[in-house]
């Protein structure tokens, strides 16, 4: 293993905080991590990690060269990418939450490949929010305004969206004509997985906001399952436009209270600032701002 693959290595191992994984991620045997980090170690006279049975963690002087790492292979890559006029190549390891992949990312990808066939993807779905560096993510696309944090965040669009409810429960309860209307009514609550709180329901009335919190029968964390309660008639719920289109065109649901829509929410992706963006990483981040573009 020359030296850049040995950097390469390293950095892996200290974003993902274990040999093991940063082995399972280039495909290396473990055993072959530990040689090369022991030999780099001696080379430079210097311990660069702190290893323990849970985790492994950079040293002062690791961290140092860890950051040198990064820089030496940002370079490198770009180097060859100018000079050899390549295409964007590797691996690209990106968390979106499921219901934006399906609807937005995922019809897309043929057109992707098509544009980088050199780029792979492993797309991981879920609503909860991931770790990028530990976790070995290169980007995360993410929905709802963002807590304040390390991470570079670009928004990539504005979702409209709007309360709605199924014709049986509006048939059952009656159909709200204004904000004060709801407290006879219920709802199907969203509860996030990384907060453990429930979003209230808000409106858009005049230049503000105002919450509401309605009793919900029903709390799930799954936005599936979220989407069918309220198709059930169990409560009424809001939604991104792009969620229940295809619900408000077959009737399933309804929109009510259509003067006092929520407000939109963002649509962002996050990446590290700590580290480089591979020419394969800011093409697919590219990618998708044209993707979000079009809608």
């Amino acid at each position: 293993m020359d030296k850049l693959d040995a950097m390469q290595l390293y950095v892996r191992i200290v974003e993902r905080g274990s040999f093991t994984a940063a082995s399972s991620d280039l495909c290396i045997p473990r055993s072959t991590s530990t040689q090369v980090i022991n030999r780099l170690e001696k080379q430079l006279g210097v311990r660069l990690l702190q290893r323990s049975t849970r985790r492994v963690k950079a040293t002062l002087d690791g961290e140092l060269y860890y950051q040198r790492c990064l820089s030496i292979l940002s370079d490198v890559e770009e180097a060859e990418g100018a000079f050899k006029g390549s295409v964007p190549k590797g691996e690209v390891r990106v968390d979106v939450q499921g219901t934006i992949a399906r609807h937005f990312v995922v019809p897309r990808l043929p057109q992707f490949f098509e544009r980088y066939p050199e780029i792979t993807l492993v797309m991981s779905e879920g609503d909860r929010w991931v770790d990028l560096v530990q976790e070995g993510v290169d980007c995360a696309i993410r929905y709802g305004h963002l807590a304040d944090s390390e991470l570079i965040a670009r928004r990539l669009t504005m979702l409209e969206r709007l309360t709605c409810a199924s014709p049986q429960y509006l048939e059952r309860y009656g159909t709200p004509k204004s904000l004060t209307d709801l407290s006879s009514h219920r709802v199907v609550a969203l509860r996030s997985i990384t907060t453990g709180n429930s979003t209230p329901l808000s409106f858009c009335v005049g230049d503000r906001v105002e919450t509401l919190e309605v009793p919900a029968p029903m709390t799930v964390t799954g936005t599936e399952s979220y989407l069918d309660g309220v198709r059930l008639g169990i409560g009424l719920a809001q939604f991104p436009w792009f969620h229940v289109e295809k619900d408000l065109a077959a009737g399933s649901l309804v929109e009510i209270l259509s003067t006092t829509r929520p407000p939109s929410e963002p649509v962002s992706v996050v990446f590290t600032q700590n580290r480089f963006l591979s020419p394969r990483v800011r093409a697919f981040i590219e990618w998708l701002s044209e993707v979000f573009a079009d809608h």
